[in-house]
């Protein structure tokens, strides 16, 4: 016989006082928070996927002070777009931005609208993002389940089944609007969300001790907190091998565009090529995309995790000139430090080379003013 099954359960009217009491002496002063605002609510969201929280702080206000609303984000030039999202990775999530952008400027108006239903069919907004702009920014008693909600709710509730399956976040998603409150229900959301980012975090270190619902909770009074919320393996990166080379001229270093479309698309990189290329053909590579070594430096490995992939790198630092440097799909673009740091968004995949760039091209200036 099939054992009982625990769903979702949603929230007694004690627990949920309990949580909103805990929300107004615990939470976190954020800037989205303390203007709230369906714009700065919908940036925040986007932001916050697959990002920490203190990531996304500084990126947030610089955003915001640079494109402070709907119509300013249609109408931005797509380098400066990226460039102020640079760092955050997922760059599909910017493009989406200004895509949304610009139907809210042609055909509302400029404003986000206030219903689920219509913020689902924008570019980037799926059901969590759509519940949160309508909870928080609008007050309406929309459900909004992220990673944190689930992971409360899961072991609140005793739910044992695969938290990755749709059924399940449906199930979480009913719970949630059967526990919502009819007044102020964005900073239920809010307290949920925040709930599980403090408190009922991850990998088996929840602190129970300090949680509204202890003594209330299965996960807890069960000592299951480390295996609950149960969540199936994704499948495994596929691991590829990377040379990056650092080509310096003087003063200037060469970039390259990505192509329009598949990984890190339309970004600007460092150019590199598959495999572990040794210096012979290391060289032989930077001489057929257009630039002539004239010394070369081995570099540190790196690795970069992307969603479905990693890159495992090996680096050459290259010093020589480019063959008539051009902007072209394919051709390099040799650029300052000034430009590299202001101008041109290179993505984080290339952090660790990037690093090691801006101190040579720093001691290089020293040199020349000394």
């Amino acid at each position: 016989m099939e054992e009982h099954k625990r769903p979702f359960r949603p929230l007694t009217d004690l627990e949920r006082d309990a949580l909103l009491q805990w929300f107004k002496a615990e939470r976190r002063i954020l800037p989205w928070r303390e203007d709230p605002s369906p714009y700065r609510v919908w940036v925040s969201e986007i932001m916050l996927q697959q990002t920490r929280v203190d990531t996304v702080i500084p990126y947030f206000e610089h955003f915001m002070e640079v494109l402070p609303d709907i119509p300013s984000l249609a109408s931005a030039d797509g380098e400066i777009l990226l460039k102020l999202w640079e760092g955050l990775g997922y760059y599909s999530r910017v493009r989406n931005l200004q895509k949304a952008a610009v139907v809210l400027t042609e055909s509302y108006g400029g404003k986000l609208p206030s219903d689920v239903g219509s913020l689902l069919r924008l570019p980037g907004i799926g059901p969590y993002t759509a519940g949160a702009i309508a909870s928080i920014a609008f007050g309406k008693p929309e459900p909004a389940v992220d990673g944190n909600v689930l992971r409360v709710l899961a072991r609140l509730s005793g739910y044992e089944e695969d938290i990755r399956k749709p059924e399940a976040r449906k199930e979480a998603e009913n719970a949630v609007r059967r526990s919502m409150p009819e007044r102020d229900p964005g900073t239920f959301t809010q307290a949920l969300m925040e709930i599980g980012a403090l408190v009922c975090v991850p990998n088996g270190e929840a602190k129970c001790g300090c949680c509204p619902f202890c003594g209330n909770c299965f996960a807890e009074n069960e000592n299951k907190t480390d295996v609950l919320p149960f969540r199936s393996d994704l499948p495994e990166r596929k691991k590829e091998d990377r040379t990056v080379l650092i080509l310096l001229d003087g003063d200037k270093v060469s970039l390259r565009r990505r192509p329009p479309k598949g990984l890190l698309a339309g970004l600007y990189e460092l150019p590199n090529a598959p495999g572990r290329l040794d210096v012979d053909r290391a060289v032989a590579y930077a001489r057929k995309i257009g630039f002539d070594p004239v010394r070369t430096e081995i570099l540190p490995e790196a690795v970069h995790l992307f969603s479905h992939v990693e890159w495992h790198m090996t680096g050459w630092l290259m010093t020589g000139s480019p063959d008539e440097p051009q902007a072209g799909e394919n051709g390099l673009l040799s650029v300052t430090r000034a430009e590299l740091d202001g101008k041109y968004a290179v993505p984080s995949a290339f952090a660790a080379y990037l690093k090691i760039l801006r101190e040579r091209m720093g001691a290089e200036k020293t040199k020349k003013k000394d």
